[in-house]
């Protein structure tokens, strides 16, 4: 976004040509056409018809994009009052959201809190294996069954050992599911209903994460998993080597959904609080 940004502004004025070129760029950029016609609006405001540069521009985007973004920069934090605290987290194949479970878990443990994780994609062995290695590393209790066991029935079992056991977090994993595998999204839904009758006002967030990578992609996903799970919350990962990061922006102007954390790497302490005012600047291509 930035070179473009700085192609397009080279010693030009803000006219309706650089201003269609500008919000074709910011489309591009993943933020989506409503994002881009409303920071392109706010940009011809004050400027049109005058010279303006490419650092000016910047400037003002980032203000733009940071003022969208603000309102839903909250982290995800636990209510004592709940015992267990349940978060479900939902999201397709290869987002990393097994991973940020176990990051996530190691967060509420840092905090002092007792942490459970349980493995309720029981439609990929490899995703149990992987939960099972985060609980080893993070050192909290995992709840697995055997793959194709009822994830419904883990969540539930889950539920009575963290009561019984004293557990303030309880993370649940779901399966990656696809928006067109009706069968497993039927049973995202089942874990919900089970949850919320095992325990009033469970889950008490469910969290969706997604891959920067996947673009406008990222946005359909939301929209399809608060059909089913009423999503509370967002993650997004593998912002670390994305130029898709827009989509973030994108989801904020949409739903308006609280984003917790951004990942941007593998290392466990590469899950970050999300920082509107850095994540604006990095957007653009300012240095902070």
């Amino acid at each position: 976004m930035s070179d473009g940004i700085t192609g397009i502004f080279t010693k030009r004025k803000l006219n309706d040509d650089t201003l269609e070129e500008l919000e074709d760029l910011l489309i591009t950029a993943d933020l989506g056409v409503a994002v881009a016609g409303r920071v392109a609006a706010a940009l011809a405001k004050d400027r049109f018809n005058k010279e303006i540069s490419d650092e000016e521009v910047k400037d003002i985007l980032a203000t733009e994009i940071e003022s969208i973004l603000t309102p839903v920069a909250k982290p995800l934090e636990m209510n004592p009052t709940n015992k267990p605290h349940v978060i479900l987290m939902a999201g397709v194949n290869g987002a990393g959201k097994t991973t940020t479970i176990g990051k996530l878990g190691k967060k509420f443990k840092d905090d002092g809190k007792k942490v459970m994780l349980a493995a309720g994609d029981t439609f990929r062995a490899a995703a149990v294996e992987q939960l099972q290695i985060w609980g080893e590393r993070v050192g909290v209790p995992v709840i697995a069954k055997d793959i194709g066991s009822d994830a419904a029935a883990l969540a539930y079992e889950a539920m009575e050992r963290a009561a019984a056991e004293d557990i303030d977090v309880l993370l649940i994993d779901t399966a990656g599911r696809l928006q067109n595998r009706e069968e497993l999204m039927a049973e995202l839904a089942k874990v919900v209903r089970v949850i919320g009758k095992k325990m009033d006002g469970a889950p008490h967030d469910t969290v969706i994460v997604l891959d920067a990578t996947t673009g406008q992609n990222a946005v359909h996903q939301v929209e399809v998993f608060q059909q089913l799970a009423n999503i509370s919350g967002i993650v997004m990962t593998k912002l670390d080597g994305s130029a898709h990061g827009g989509v973030l922006v994108a989801c904020a102007d949409k739903f308006g959904l609280p984003v917790h954390a951004i990942g941007v790497g593998e290392a466990i302490e590469d899950l970050q609080p999300f920082n509107p005012r850095d994540f604006a600047r990095a957007l653009v291509g300012i240095e902070n």
